[in-house]
């Protein structure tokens, strides 16, 4: 029986850090025509900060939290 999109996205949204960031560049590409690149670069850099992540050697914020520290630096 085929998934509904919130189970789908559910289901996303509980992968570990490495591979949600390697299905939203997925998905990503298919966006306006599929035209959408990302340079060995920017994997790169990505999978660094994704794995910087996973080792504890960085701690995200919470968006609300990130969003209310830039706001304070750009007052």
């Amino acid at each position: 029986m085929p998934r509904t999109l919130a189970e789908l996205a559910d289901e996303a949204l509980s992968l570990p850090l490495p591979s949600r960031a390697f299905l939203a560049e997925k998905l990503l590409e298919t966006l306006d025509g599929g035209d959408v690149e990302v340079s060995e670069a920017w994997r790169q850099e990505i999978s660094r900060r994704c794995q910087a992540l996973d080792d504890g050697n960085v701690a995200s914020l919470p968006g609300d939290a990130a969003m209310a520290e830039v706001r304070k630096l750009i007052r």
